[in-house]
């Protein structure tokens, strides 16, 4: 697996040759431990006679445990292996959607660890064809999706009634909105579906991490889902112990169908579903408008420290101070001030921001005309641009909120009338008389509480706040804000820091 690029967790094993692992090393596979691989066929396998699919059986560690296993693999060397370490499986090589579509057979169980491709790597014709088949199936996916919540909507349904499926799956199944069609899919297919959250990394070497996910009945449905939150993982002859049993529909209103909040302890669950459910209660975008700043296609070229733009004779109505990064923001708030001091400092944080219809000054027109200006208006951002030179989109916010943050999410005044790149979000408010509401949020750590539980982890700690995640941040009426538990509030904080592995506070 690769953390922010596309990552496969197709198994890996003694069956490959030398130069067979490192490529795929190179392409994200990575060994599925041994316990894993005997728990989730336990899990899976009830009899001696049980058929068990494998969507991506890599080399074949999961099909290598089972009698009568069936694998499909896309990579030669791969399947290659798989039919060495399986000599009893039956290993078919190809496209596992265009097999999928036209196989009549059906199986008892499946497991296995399912390849994870983002979207931008994951297309063509088996990203069409895979599409299509979920649709067909009743699972809708968006143009987002990765492939993993395909190959498993598709897998379940090739089980006989009463199947079972148990898989390794992304972390990413507790947050991401393309994992929603899955469960929902799961749900309304089996009757008993389960997700086992581990805290200590199944994949000690990938950035991210990775979770267990089981069904149990197919044929039926069921109205809730099963969770399971462990420190570390154990071989087990069974699923964990359920931790919390969520009702469908609380899983898509109170807690915007992510189970990501079921990490931390019942109270702040409970104190924080009635704050979002009380009177009065908001949500951050229904006061102000939350948006990525602007990219200006050549940060250096763009923007300029202020003894440059004095060098270069370029007038002050042309620059705009803006905010390059969240280092640069003070804790509460950009003034005068600040601004000052960042030009005393000579600090490359003045925006070239040129109007499209304006009269370009000499001195702008001759830096536009160097050789470095030629170049960079041939790259893809600037040339798409027309003129190159206007940057778009450039905003001046009432407030900055962090867009990835370690312990503490920032959200911070814009006094100065600054702009901000796309590293920060630009907080624009519908209506000024919601100051004292933001106000009150920002300085209480029930804000801090829910940028955790409506953020997502990435790898290395960090939290990412999306545009519509930051515009679901809590804020609820100035009396049940005051009457919430402190120490309530900074368990749950530490919990789901914890999760991310950050230590807790």
């Amino acid at each position: 697996m690769k953390g922010a690029d596309d990552m496969t967790c197709t198994d890996t094993g003694n069956g490959y040759p030398a130069r067979a692992l490192a490529g795929a090393k190179e392409k994200g596979a990575y060994y599925t431990p041994d316990e894993v691989v005997r728990s989730l066929l336990r899990w899976a396998v009830h009899s001696e006679d049980d058929r068990l699919l494998d969507p991506s059986c890599g080399d074949g560690r999961f099909i290598a445990g089972h009698s009568k296993s069936v694998g499909i693999e896309q990579d030669p060397l791969a399947s290659a292996a798989a039919m060495r370490r399986a000599p009893g499986a039956l290993v078919h090589e190809g496209d596992f959607f265009a097999w999928a579509g036209s196989t009549e057979e059906r199986f008892e169980c499946a497991a296995g660890n399912p390849p994870f491709i983002r979207y931008q790597r994951f297309k063509g014709p088996v990203r069409k064809r895979a599409l299509e088949l979920c649709g067909a199936l009743g699972a809708s996916f968006s143009a987002l999706s990765s492939s993993w919540p395909l190959f498993l909507v598709v897998t379940g349904h090739l089980l006989h009634p009463d199947g079972r499926m148990a898989f390794v799956v992304p972390a990413e199944i507790g947050h991401a909105p393309y994992s929603a069609p899955l469960i929902e899919f799961l749900a309304g297919c089996f009757s008993r579906v389960q997700v086992v959250a581990v805290k200590e990394k199944l994949f000690p070497e990938l950035s991210e991490d990775c979770w267990l996910l089981y069904a149990d009945g197919k044929g039926g449905s069921t109205a809730t889902i099963d969770f399971s939150a462990l420190e570390r993982f154990v071989f087990r002859e069974t699923p964990p112990p359920v931790t919390a049993r969520i009702a469908l529909g609380t899983w898509k209103t109170v807690w915007n169908r992510r189970l990501r909040p079921f990490l931390m302890p019942k109270a702040g669950r409970d104190l924080y579903e009635g704050l979002a459910t009380g009177d009065g209660s908001l949500r951050l975008g229904s006061l102000a408008h939350i948006n990525i700043g602007y990219v200006s296609g050549a940060n250096d070229f763009f923007h300029l420290r202020q003894s440059e733009a004095r060098q270069l004779g370029i007038p002050d109505a042309c620059l705009q101070p803006t905010v390059r990064n969240a280092r640069a923001l003070p804790p509460a708030r950009v003034n005068s001030s600040t601004v000052r001091r960042w030009l005393r400092e000579d600090r490359q944080t003045l925006l070239l921001r040129l109007d499209k219809d304006q009269e370009l000054p000499g001195p702008v027109h001759a830096y536009l005309s160097t050789e470095r200006a030629k170049e960079i208006s041939g790259g893809y951002k600037c040339r798409t641009r027309d003129p190159w030179y206007v940057v778009p989109d450039v905003k001046i916010p009432d407030y900055f909120l962090t867009y990835m943050s370690g312990r503490r999410v920032s959200l911070v005044q814009n006094s100065a009338r600054c702009a901000c790149t796309n590293s920060l979000h630009a907080v624009r408010l519908k209506d000024k008389a919601a100051i004292p509401q933001i106000r009150r949020i920002r300085r209480s750590p029930l804000f801090q509480l829910s940028c955790e539980i409506e953020g997502h982890p990435l790898g290395g700690g960090m939290l990412k706040l999306e545009p519509r995640e930051a515009c679901n941040i809590l804020i609820p009426s100035e009396k049940a804000l005051a009457g919430t538990e402190q120490q309530t509030i900074r368990d749950g904080i530490a919990a789901l820091q914890g999760w991310r592995h950050y230590e807790a506070a």
